[in-house]
């Protein structure tokens, strides 16, 4: 299949998984006719790597952010080159940011601290948001409400269609990993099924995620098939339909081009 009007919103190339083929691979990713690739990022360092590989590819574009993992002891300085980086040629938002709650050990204060700085940099810049939420769905919503209206993008999207209903009133769009393509899927289904089409991006989070059938495999961009050709099923409209609104969805959030 030769892919076309697809934009991969979140994508993790970074990840020691690509090492020996990530220049080969992305290449490739372009060549079958892939719209736009968006790395997410989670560290400084991560963020650089996107800074980089946005200058190297044309139609690769990336994010710069903290995620809330490394929320524990972040510095002044590295904040402060968040907001250098965030100004570079071909930053379209800053993500992936939020609160994860799911492991123990974590510092919710330290993580809202970090999220609502990253928030206000964001708008500061006009730069839409790339938002992880992992049970933490009520503080999020909490610190989203006093930023609203939001620009942005809740990705990997787990919550209930109530909590979907209020990202979507907040201004903001909603994406679905793989896990759309799973048999358990249900929860992520129905949230599909009650949601308008311009506020639906695609995205694999590769190398994490991959759909069916090729779960528990490294997930890459051209896996993205799989997930729209779900979505579209689901939705009762033709694969080309959702490709075309996925993309100029996504096209108009991050101004891509």
């Amino acid at each position: 299949m030769t892919l076309n009007h697809i934009t991969d919103t979140h994508s993790h190339y970074d990840d020691p998984r690509f090492d020996g083929i990530r220049d080969e691979l992305i290449s490739s990713l372009f060549s079958r006719g892939i719209s736009a690739i968006i790395h997410a990022a989670d560290t400084v360092k991560s963020s650089e790597y996107g800074v980089a590989a946005a200058q190297k590819y044309p139609r690769y574009f990336t994010a710069v952010g903290i995620h809330p993992e490394h929320a524990n002891g972040v510095t002044e300085s590295e904040l402060e080159r968040i907001s250098e980086l965030a100004k570079s040629p071909k930053v379209v938002a800053i993500g992936e940011i939020g609160l994860d709650y799911h492991y123990e050990g974590y510092d919710s204060e330290a993580q809202k601290r970090l999220f609502e700085y990253q928030i206000r940099l964001a708008q500061s810049l006009e730069l839409p948001i790339i938002v992880h939420s992992r049970d933490a769905a009520g503080d999020c919503m909490d610190i989203l409400r006093r930023f609203a209206p939001v620009s942005g993008v809740m990705h990997c999207f787990s919550g209930s269609v109530e909590t979907a209903r209020e990202v979507l009133s907040l201004g903001m769009h909603i994406s679905f990993t793989g896990v759309i393509t799973f048999k358990n899927s249900k929860k992520a289904v129905q949230v599909l099924e009650s949601m308008p089409l311009d506020r639906l991006l695609l995205e694999t989070d590769c190398p994490y995620m991959a759909p069916e059938p090729f779960r528990g495999k490294t997930c890459d961009s051209s896996m993205i098939e799989y997930i729209a050709k779900k979505e579209a099923k689901l939705l009762g409209i033709s694969l080309d339909k959702l490709l075309l609104a996925t993309e100029e969805n996504a096209r108009r959030l991050f101004k891509l081009w």
